[in-house]
């Protein structure tokens, strides 16, 4: 049984006397990068200051690697690497004099200092600035940095709040394959609340809406976890619009750019109308040439779970 590097049970926060969070639970293998995904005041970011020891919660228990943040922080956050969203650099220093005070932070030994800061300056691809000022390296270098500070005393978690902010494309895909690539042997929570960029990096996905835990579980089952409920059509000699209409569970056909061979059809019915579409086409020349199922955007999952969650009226 793969052990748990961090457990969340009942954790609940409140904010004088509105819950910010409430009844949050779940658990964090040894390995992988796991999005945590809110909006704005769904509690995403509530849930990452408790975990990592910035905010005291007002009930339930966190566990990193077994030890009770809360009852003994200090040995529980040595197993812990955090990366705020405003990376906490010095700008006035080199990147080798960052990283060895922040070495003697997290009171690494004398002997242990060069090794660590030289490993983590290798792994994050710095170890060419290291004489550079922090000042005059590009945003993507920056964040390098301050990954680099967050791995180099070797924690089992590594928490990453929007690592990717601010940055231009080609950097992003940099941190992003960074981060994977600190996946491979250690914990990594990757916090966001941009959905694309949570599917193109993690492997475990959390939701939080409300203040509650609403979806958890691994990245496909997020992007499969709606049906598709619409197909796009392509027919060298479609028939009328209404003998489309007329077929069982379909409920709505809609042309698309204006030709009439290329159609999307709205469909109630579970996805097996596909086979019965391409029936059709053969028995009645429609000549079919392309059918597509039609798969909800990460957007509209996140729409339909947080429905889900709402009260009926």
């Amino acid at each position: 049984m793969e052990h748990n590097i961090v457990k969340v049970e009942h954790l609940s926060h409140r904010y004088g006397r509105a819950w910010a969070i409430q009844d949050i639970n779940f658990e964090i293998s040894e390995h992988g990068v796991l999005g945590l995904l809110g909006s704005n005041g769904a509690g995403k970011s509530t849930t990452m200051n408790i975990l990592c020891g910035v905010l005291n919660q007002s009930e339930g228990n966190v566990w990193i690697n077994g030890i009770n943040l809360r009852e003994h922080p200090e040995k529980a956050k040595r197993y812990l690497g955090f990366l705020p969203q405003n990376a906490p650099l010095y700008l006035d220093l080199t990147v080798d004099e960052y990283l060895v005070h922040c070495a003697y932070l997290r009171q690494l030994s004398k002997s242990q200092v060069r090794p660590a800061v030289e490993e983590a300056k290798e792994r994050c691809g710095v170890a060419h600035f290291s004489h550079r000022l922090i000042s005059n390296l590009s945003g993507g270098y920056k964040q390098r940095v301050g990954i680099a500070q967050a791995i180099l005393h070797k924690p089992q978690l590594v928490v990453l709040d929007e690592p990717t902010n601010g940055l231009d494309p080609n950097q992003i895909a940099e941190v992003r394959a960074l981060i994977k690539e600190i996946g491979t042997d250690k914990a990594v929570i990757f916090s966001s609340h941009i959905l694309s960029e949570v599917q193109a990096t993690c492997h475990y996905i959390k939701m939080i809406e409300d203040g509650k835990m609403i979806f958890s579980d691994t990245m496909d089952a997020f992007n499969n976890y709606i049906a598709p409920t619409s197909l796009v059509l392509t027919l060298a000699a479609p028939p009328a619009l209404e003998r489309l209409a007329a077929v069982e569970g379909v409920t709505r056909v809609e042309p698309l750019e204006g030709q009439g061979q290329r159609l999307r059809l709205h469909f109630s019915s579970p996805p097996t109308i596909a086979e019965h579409l391409v029936a059709l086409s053969v028995q009645e020349g429609w000549r079919l040439q392309e059918l597509t199922l039609e798969k909800s955007s990460a957007d509209q999952v996140f729409a339909q779970l947080s429905k889900k969650q709402q009260p009926s009226a």
